[in-house]
């Protein structure tokens, strides 16, 4: 075995070890979160309907609140997709590519803001729209990065109008 054999050997070896430790990471992540609930399910019906406002753009995560780093992996909220955004009465719904619709109930939210980014996804000051709500007693971030600048303000706007009165 020659030494161009032996490194390309040690490069698979080194790669390999690192996705065990990164699946193993995800695994006790999953385990950690085991007891939180499944986000409520859109009411029947509410795609079909116009919403306050929609915007296209990045899920970009949902993570504990206060904890940017830390995803909520249980139930796919965890993971960045292509998304649309719509404000209902009702609440938020994130249509997300490849994954469950995500339903924010408007009675779960307790504020809106900006950031400039959340697990993984680090963006110029304010670009990140988050959504802080209630899923099932813990306090979470939603995370949402619009396709268009001019769209951020507009969301953030939409979201504070579904419930006024809580801080921004």
């Amino acid at each position: 075995m020659g030494p161009e054999t032996t490194a390309v050997l040690l490069t698979l070896l080194v790669v390999t070890a690192l996705f065990v430790l990164i699946r193993r990471g995800w695994a006790g992540r999953l385990r950690r979160q085991a007891g939180l609930p499944a986000p409520p399910a859109p009411p029947a019906g509410l795609a079909e309907r116009t919403p306050r406002l929609a915007v296209a753009g990045m899920y970009v995560s949902t993570t504990l609140q206060g904890a940017p780093l830390e995803r909520v992996a249980a139930h796919g909220l965890g993971l960045r997709a292509r998304a649309a955004v719509a404000v209902h009465d009702d609440g938020v719904l994130y249509a997300r590519d490849g994954e469950a619709p995500l339903f924010v109930p408007a009675a779960a939210v307790l504020g809106t803001g900006t950031a400039s980014g959340m697990a993984g996804k680090f963006v110029e000051r304010d670009g990140l729209v988050v959504l802080t709500w209630s899923l099932g007693g813990t306090p979470v971030d939603t995370g949402f990065r619009t396709r268009r600048a001019a769209d951020r303000r507009r969301l953030l706007a939409a979201l504070e109008a579904l419930a006024p009165g809580l801080p921004a």
